[in-house]
């Protein structure tokens, strides 16, 4: 989508997309399973809350695979969000509200009070286990009853020190190949967003609020499933796992 400004929206989260993928290359298969989950448990129009929500990127997979779904994304970065505006301008399904999921209060900018499902991927590693915990217990409150949450994520079991080794040296050395023939990294994409009029401020705010990675914890996908059961949901446990990352689904 290209507005009057002259930005390429769809170019930007294509090359969001990219970088993203060069860290997790089973990412749309992770995705592919999120919605087959959704739709197996709370059908094809469902009210999605896409927590942490970034440039959108499951707003616009949920979208393109149910089209009366509808969305409403939440955020803190004020890059990814203009990326996210610009890619849904006019689009009455979707709904962005930017707020601190650390905020207790941040709920109450929400349009609604409950959601079908809350999806979330590669973003809630930034909380340490406190924080997560307690937004777990918040995000329990806003799925209904039969709704489902599912967190995509780096998931690290302390108990397999050998193969959590043997695992990102290999993840390492295929990175560093596709770095070789011209894959961007983190930094080297925020680089250029920096350097694009339409994203320059908003990437200067940005570095303002997190730094350069606010990296927080990575406990195991049984430290997710317990402490949902304890904030609130009924079942929960991984229903995929790469190497190096969980699909964690809890339902309420």
């Amino acid at each position: 989508m290209t507005t009057t400004t002259g930005t390429d929206w769809a170019a930007w989260q294509e090359s969001w997309d990219r970088q993203q993928e060069w860290y997790m290359p089973d990412r749309e298969e992770r995705f592919r399973i999120m919605l087959d989950m959704v739709e197996a448990l709370v059908g094809t129009a469902p009210r999605v809350l896409d927590l942490a929500c970034g440039t959108g990127s499951i707003t616009s997979r949920l979208l393109r695979r149910f089209p009366e779904a509808t969305s409403t994304g939440v955020d803190l970065d004020p890059a990814l969000l203009a990326i996210a505006h610009g890619t849904f301008e006019g689009d009455d399904r979707v709904r962005l509200v930017r707020a601190d999921l650390k905020d207790p209060d941040w709920p109450a900018k929400l349009p609604y009070d409950s959601y079908d499902a809350v999806l979330t991927a590669t973003a809630l590693h930034w909380l340490h286990s406190e924080p997560l915990a307690a937004l777990y217990g918040r995000i329990a409150g806003l799925v209904r009853d039969g709704g489902v949450f599912m967190n995509a994520d780096h998931m690290i079991d302390e108990s397999t020190p050998r193969i959590n080794a043997a695992e990102r040296a290999q993840r390492h050395a295929r990175m560093d190949q596709a770095k070789r023939q011209g894959a961007l990294d983190w930094a080297e994409w925020w680089q250029v967003a920096a350097g694009d009029p339409a994203l320059a401020e908003p990437t200067a705010q940005r570095f303002e609020i997190y730094g350069e990675h606010a990296d927080g914890d990575m406990p195991s996908p049984a430290w997710h499933a317990r402490t949902l059961l304890e904030r609130g949901f009924g079942e929960a446990r991984p229903v995929w796992a790469s190497p190096s990352d969980t699909l964690l689904l809890a339902v309420k």
